[in-house]
């Protein structure tokens, strides 16, 4: 792994989030945030998350099935593991807005932008102006069925949005970022293990949660019983993309060669997702009544 200790930290930068503590420093002279992993809060037998792995693994996964994605390194800083993330605002020609200021601005209602009413964010994206309406729901669509292949459960409004280009003044969506709530991070290896040998938890992790941090009704979204059943049309199409774009050698080879990571930990990832293609995306798009299943 990369040792990121005596490279310069920008003290100009700041980043937002409360997943793990985050610097700017600059390496190959150019600007990437630094993420330690999170207190693993609600496991008493890991101290801290898989966050970094988890960020590393998903961001490298989608960015081979040829999405828009930060660039990330798994390396070390001062001993402790880390994932660097390419700051994709290229030394200020672009300013990044997240979704949550957008839906401020637009839906006059009881929650604010951060509250994530799937029904608000979609009317969010219609009436904004600032980038080409077909264009933001096909990036929602895609990064939502990305979601629920990698069992991320904290795709919030704050954790992704627009670029502002300060030269010519256009907007465009930011690439997918801020994966480290994918891939079950607070699971431990022996956990793990457990799991694996045990058809019931898998399907638990598979069909009762993960859910959406988006809502319907207030309610979490369970990825499942959405996919089986939603009429969305952009939805679909961004469900049978994926499936054209999924390559499993290509998961198997960004898992194999992922630095600083157990066997079992590799076995664990590759099953489940294994898992949910089959299970959630696949059983969707040959299950689902409302979904034109040519291509």
């Amino acid at each position: 792994m990369i040792d990121f200790s005596n490279c310069d930290i920008d003290l100009s930068v700041n980043y937002n989030g409360a997943n793990g503590k985050k610097a700017c420093i600059i390496y190959n002279n150019e600007r990437y945030m630094i993420k330690t992993a999170g207190l693993a809060k609600d496991n008493p037998n890991i101290k801290y998350s898989n966050s970094c792995i988890s960020e590393y693994v998903s961001c490298n996964i989608i960015d081979e099935f040829g999405y828009e994605v930060q660039k990330t390194i798994l390396g070390e800083f001062n001993g402790k593991m880390v994932v660097a993330c390419k700051d994709f605002r290229e030394n200020g020609k672009y300013t990044f807005y997240d979704f949550a200021s957008l839906k401020n601005n637009i839906v006059f209602s009881s929650t604010n932008g951060t509250d994530a009413e799937l029904s608000e964010v979609l009317t969010t994206i219609e009436e904004q102006n600032l980038i080409q309406v077909d264009k933001l729901k096909t990036f929602f669509w895609d990064q939502f069925i990305i979601d629920a292949f990698l069992g991320n459960f904290d795709r919030h409004n704050g954790n992704w949005g627009y670029l502002y280009n300060n030269e010519i003044g256009l907007c465009k969506p930011a690439p997918i970022f801020d994966c480290g709530s994918c891939l079950y991070p607070q699971l431990a290896e022996n956990q793990m293990k457990i799991v694996l040998n045990d058809e019931n938890q898998i399907n638990e992790r598979i069909y009762v949660f993960p859910n959406s941090a988006l809502k319907i009704g207030g309610a979490k979204l369970n990825y499942y019983n959405y996919l089986k059943n939603t009429d969305n049309v952009d939805c679909h199409n961004a469900l049978k993309k994926f499936v054209e774009k999924y390559d499993k050698d290509k998961i198997l080879k960004v898992i194999s060669d992922t630095p600083q990571i157990f066997d079992i930990h590799k076995e664990f990832v590759y099953k489940m997702l294994d898992s949910r293609y089959k299970k959630i995306i696949i059983f969707s798009l040959e299950n689902n009544i409302n979904i034109n299943k040519s291509f």
